[in-house]
């Protein structure tokens, strides 16, 4: 047996053991939220000689806590494992460089920023957010667990530690003066599999001051638009406001204002500070309190119909799909995206059929999907098929994509976009 596979059976078997509780509250799960079967880790792409050797599956299996309603997986594979290496590098999406370069402005401004002032990232990929507080002669520190992804921004001139992120690791920037004025967190917390430890360092490394800002996928957004393609064994943890400031509020920590952003189908950035700082609660921040409770965010019974909504969802896209093949349709797909990972494996789709994917981050040309061992090609490869129609499976970018991509209707080309449901766009 592969020695990789063994070493992941025996942390699998650990995980299962010690996993038995929610990461929030500490009470026992028992509410099934979702099954999406077994699946590989969704960023575990495969070179050409891995693809007749033993490939780990684990379940994706997704419970909400009856006490404290935070959604959750059970944690099968250590966060080493998953992110010593790392295949996501933010810088190449337009979109969300236009995003971050737009919240470097806005919180230059809102918080006085300036040549004295420090702002930390955590979990700060290839320096996509930083840099730009860099070109505003902002003193910057980058904390990002992955190695090969760090070295970029390092290359770059960005300062970067490479280290995960918790208690440990905010005390030692603490004794190296490296106290944060702003503290940054987008699209990380739900990577955490202790909680606990890794807010407990938020308060730790924040000044007396200073602000936190913290971006994450909203819970009810998935369960509105139908987005179960975002769960995968690389997101922990699901979250509504409530959860989160309940969680923050355990580590004296108050969130004072909140906005509703379109990133990622939907998304929240929460605004927090210490506990003893006099900020007052936005009209935002009470507007969505009572908006999630209206919404039943509190209670179990708002979870329980998704499940039968993702199955109807996959049995779609398969007709679409098998009837497309049969009347002689090629078929490639856009993006080789986690969610389209977890889309593809959940819904049995391979090169039966999808012929090809493409991306346009390198390091995932040339190799394949984990699990449907799909070929990943540079995007050029769309244009030298000419495929009938091209399944958009990082939907969240999807009017970035077909706007790169409008040349396909010069051959009668179509885009499929999959979530919430199959749509056809010319």
């Amino acid at each position: 047996m592969n020695s990789s596979f063994e070493t992941l059976q025996m942390m699998t078997a650990s995980a299962q053991k010690e996993m038995i509780s929610c990461r929030l509250c500490g009470n026992s799960l028992s509410s099934p939220f979702l099954d999406l079967g077994q699946q590989p880790l969704c960023e575990s792409y495969l070179q050409q000689h891995q693809l007749n050797q033993m490939e780990p599956f684990f379940p994706l299996q997704v419970y909400v806590c009856r006490d404290c309603m935070l959604v959750q997986l059970d944690q099968y594979v250590s966060p080493g494992h998953i992110f010593s290496e790392y295949a996501y590098f933010s810088s190449y999406s337009d979109g969300w460089l236009k995003h971050s370069k737009a919240y470097v402005q806005m919180a230059i401004e809102r918080f006085g920023l300036g040549p004295k002032s420090l702002a930390v990232e955590l979990a700060s990929n290839d320096g996509y957010l930083l840099q730009y507080f860099v070109e505003g002669g902002i003193p910057v520190l980058g904390i990002e667990p992955a190695a090969n992804v760090a070295n970029v921004a390092i290359e770059r001139g960005i300062p970067t530690t490479v280290k995960f992120f918790g208690v440990q690791a905010a005390e030692e920037q603490i004794e190296n003066g490296m106290a944060a004025d702003l503290l940054i967190g987008n699209n990380v917390l739900a990577q955490v599999p202790d909680l606990h430890d890794f807010v407990e360092g938020m308060r730790i490394l924040l000044k007396p001051q200073g602000n936190i800002t913290v971006e994450f996928p909203h819970l009810w957004r998935l369960l509105e638009s139908n987005q179960f393609d975002t769960i995968y064994h690389e997101h922990f943890s699901y979250f509504s406001l409530t959860v989160v400031e309940r969680l923050f509020s355990e580590h004296a920590l108050k969130i004072f204002d909140v906005e509703e952003l379109p990133t990622h189908g939907g998304s929240l950035r929460i605004y927090a500070c210490h506990r003893s700082n006099s900020e007052p609660a936005s009209k935002r921040l009470n507007d969505l309190r009572r908006h999630e409770a209206d919404l039943g965010l509190d209670r179990l019974e708002c979870y329980m119909s998704f499940a039968e909504r993702v199955k109807e969802t996959k049995r779609k896209l398969l007709e679409f799909m098998i009837a497309a093949k049969r009347n002689g349709k090629q078929i490639a797909g856009y993006g080789a995206a986690g969610k389209g990972n977890t889309l593809l494996n959940y819904c049995g789709i391979r090169t039966d059929f999808l012929d090809y994917v493409v991306d346009r981050n390198p390091y995932k040309q040339g190799r394949f999907l984990p699990g449907t061992h799909i070929p990943i090609y540079h995007p050029d490869r769309i244009r030298e098929t000419k495929p009938d129609l091209v399944l958009v499976l990082p939907w969240n970018v999807k009017a970035e994509i077909m706007s790169q991509n409008s040349y396909i209707c010069e051959w009668g080309g179509q885009f499929i976009v999959p979530i919430p449901e199959v749509q056809i766009y010319s």
